[in-house]
């Protein structure tokens, strides 16, 4: 059995994710007769059925699944290794950091600092502060090489180090019938709307337990319990902020960032059992590069310096 081409991992993602080969076929690009003969060989080449075709819906097997989470891991492998390559051929190498606004708890600016003076004969740091998702995203398909992230976050592929836990707030309307109070339970906030960030996928996981929420791998909220009512979308922390203000939902986001939006409009307050948020810096498994060695290590030492580092004092 020969192996699979590239190009034809491309054209399954297509039509897995579309299921319709009308439209892949558009999305990339071709006809849709040779598209179709292309699945039919895959098939036959693997000896499994990818797809099942009926004349109203297309639908994913088992091994259909299989081959399209393992087929996007490779494409991104394939992409990310040419960027990376393109990048380390580069005159004046640098090293690309990713992060989202306020995703790095204060720590950046320090580490930065550690990194400068940690040898000349390092390459100068870029940073790329981009948004919800992008850091991660940055980091798989090659354009960054190390990246802050927000816990828990998909660590499929990457290499990880926990530098600081911080204890998440309820984030309500200073006129809310809870702001008045010091501390919540999480019966106390049961029925309150709660913001979807875009591009984040349903979920039945509590928010009020296991792992951090909002600010999460790449900054969005929790994914919130079976039930709840579902508040506005929102793109951002000052928008989602804005929602909260108009009384539209109530959020939860980490301390670092609720000390650096302090509104009049908004009241932040301690929920106990309100799972915490880790920032973490990561970088691909497979990076030997000594700078990348080099920011881990002065990150880990800068977070280290911190009266919080490790600690969620909820």
């Amino acid at each position: 059995m020969s192996e699979l081409e590239v190009r034809e991992l491309r054209y399954f993602i297509a039509v897995a994710e579309d299921l319709n080969f009308s439209r892949a076929a558009q999305r990339l690009g071709m006809a849709q007769p040779p598209l179709s003969k292309a699945i039919a060989r895959m098939e036959s080449r693997l000896g499994v059925c990818l797809l099942e075709r009926t004349t109203r819906q297309v639908r994913l097997t088992d091994a259909g699944q299989v081959l399209l989470d393992q087929a996007r891991i490779a494409v991104d492998a394939v992409q990310a290794a040419a960027r990376r390559a393109r990048r380390a051929g580069q005159p004046t190498p640098r090293l690309v950091v990713a992060v989202k606004p306020g995703g790095d708890a204060g720590l950046l600016g320090e580490i930065l600092t550690a990194y400068r003076a940690a040898g000349p004969q390092l390459p100068p740091p870029d940073v790329v502060v981009g948004g919800s998702g992008e850091p991660i995203a940055m980091l798989r398909d090659g354009r960054a090489d190390v990246a802050l992230l927000r816990s828990p976050f998909d660590s499929r592929g990457l290499d990880s180090e926990t530098l600081v836990v911080e204890p998440r707030l309820a984030v309500l309307p200073a006129a809310h019938r809870l702001a008045a109070r010091r501390r919540l339970r999480p019966t106390d906030l049961e029925g309150e709307p709660v913001p979807r960030w875009k591009g984040a996928a349903p979920s039945s996981t509590a928010y009020y337990t296991g792992h951090d929420g909002a600010g999460a791998a790449d900054g969005r909220p929790a994914p919130v319990p079976a039930g709840t009512p579902e508040g506005p979308l929102v793109a951002s922390v000052e928008q989602l902020l804005e929602v909260v203000a108009l009384g539209q939902a109530v959020a939860f986001l980490a301390r670092s960032t609720t000390e650096r939006h302090q509104r009049p409009d908004i009241a932040y307050r301690p929920v106990t059992g309100l799972s915490p948020s880790a920032v973490v810096v990561a970088w691909p498994e497979t990076s030997r590069s000594a700078a990348v060695a080099a920011f881990v290590r002065v990150a880990h030492d800068v977070a280290a310096r911190r009266p919080d580092h490790l600690t969620a004092l909820a």
